[in-house]
């Protein structure tokens, strides 16, 4: 969302981004305004994972509508005068997008970041929590009706008591009328293709990439300078139950592999393990500039850093934890470009095994040999479907 402000604004049209505070940094970096939306998506996201902090209601349609009900809130506050909408995330915050832009009667667009998000028959639905997936369904089609009516349960009745206020018809299809039928896949068609034929009639951008001009800081160029490539490893906005073993686990497997390691911290809070100086920590860094340089990339799964890795031909290993991070796991393996891990909670013998595929000298060729591929004009045609849809749909002004 970010790299598409970013070039919203290149082109001289106002953007304005919603989201949670803990990413004022980083829009304000780029400057872009941000709007904060509910608490901390950090605190959150880490308070659940390890316990330490109560949600904020007792059931998951109870905290859609506080979630909806909050994002209504913010966005309405300023989209007034503006002349679309794009969101994306969850259910209930692209909802309360959408009834927002409705309202206004402005061009609304949903935008998913990987294609197994949406409805397809060529690929069946993520499991939300409390209803998996019927192991006996193989029917990819019965499975998303199925899905259908799952999130209708979740999200229909705090989607609609939030629209009847502002006299927005009820919706009975609450999923569909979140994506619509020309959702928006902002994800490169090599590293993830969106197979056809298939209904919705998804339009496929290319990845959204913000470029990042920053140097690296002064002491992880020395690292890099003092030696052989090392291994990058972290795990970005994941936070992880056992931090401490994780990390133990990957930097024992990097110096299995006769390598250096740089580890990132993150939302993860991975640390060393010991003061030897073929290990180094870092913080926030570029990864667009670090990528190209390391030997090869360990990290969750996630679209931006899976992408950012394959675009600097850098080989990867992917330990998925949660959504779509399976599914970057698979396509990794499948192209040849890394290894996938077996599972979220890697050992010094399962990432070895998956680092020495890694680090093979074809896997560093092929990884090379798709990074030319990579498009890298996925912000530029959003945006220009964006100000297309704006001249198309916007309302006529009264003469």
């Amino acid at each position: 969302m970010a790299g598409l402000a970013v070039r919203l604004r290149a082109l001289d049209v106002e953007a304005q981004v919603c989201a949670p505070p803990d990413f004022a940094e980083l829009l304000g970096g780029m400057g872009v305004p941000l709007v904060p939306v509910g608490s901390s998506a950090r605190a959150m996201v880490k308070g659940a994972v390890k316990g330490t902090a109560p949600l904020p209601a007792t059931t998951l349609p109870e905290r859609a509508a506080a979630l909806f009900a909050a994002t209504y809130d913010a966005v309405a506050e300023v989209a007034e005068g503006c002349d679309a909408v794009v969101a994306t995330g969850l259910i209930p915050v692209a909802a309360a997008g959408r009834a927002v832009a409705e309202k206004l009667g402005i061009p609304y667009r949903f935008v998913s970041y990987f294609p197994t998000y949406l409805p397809s028959p060529h690929h069946p639905p993520l499991e939300w929590p409390g209803r998996p997936l019927p192991q006996d369904v193989t029917d990819n089609r019965v499975l998303w009706e199925a899905n259908a009516e799952h999130l209708n349960e979740l999200f229909g009745e705090a989607v609609n008591a939030r629209r009847a206020p502002v006299g927005l018809p009820p919706v009975d299809n609450v999923r569909d009328h979140v994506f619509t039928d020309r959702p928006w896949l902002a994800a490169d068609p090599v590293l993830s293709p969106w197979p056809e034929p298939a209904d919705p009639g998804v339009v496929q951008t290319g990845a959204w990439i913000l470029p990042d001009e920053r140097p690296l800081p002064a002491d992880v160029e020395a690292f890099l300078e003092a030696g052989a490539p090392p291994v990058y490893v972290g795990f970005g906005s994941i936070p992880l139950r056992d931090p401490a073993g994780v990390a133990r686990a990957a930097i024992e497997a990097v110096r299995a592999q006769g390598r250096r390691a740089l580890v990132a911290g993150g939302w993860a809070d991975l640390a060393l393990i010991d003061d030897r100086d073929d290990c180094r920590a870092v913080g926030e860094v570029n990864h667009q500039a670090l990528f190209p340089r390391v030997a090869a990339v360990v990290h969750h799964g996630g679209a931006g850093t899976t992408t950012t890795a394959a675009r600097a031909g850098a080989p990867q290993v992917v330990v998925p934890q949660i959504a779509d991070q399976p599914y970057w796991a698979g396509r990794v393996a499948a192209l040849g470009i890394g290894a996938a891990h077996d599972g979220p909670v890697p050992t010094l013998a399962s990432l070895s095994a998956a680092l020495e595929t890694a680090l093979a000298p074809r896997t560093r060729a092929r990884a090379r040999a798709v990074a030319a591929t990579i498009r890298t004009d996925g912000v530029t045609v959003a945006a220009q479907l964006l100000l297309d849809a704006i001249s198309r749909e916007r309302p006529a002004l009264p003469a």
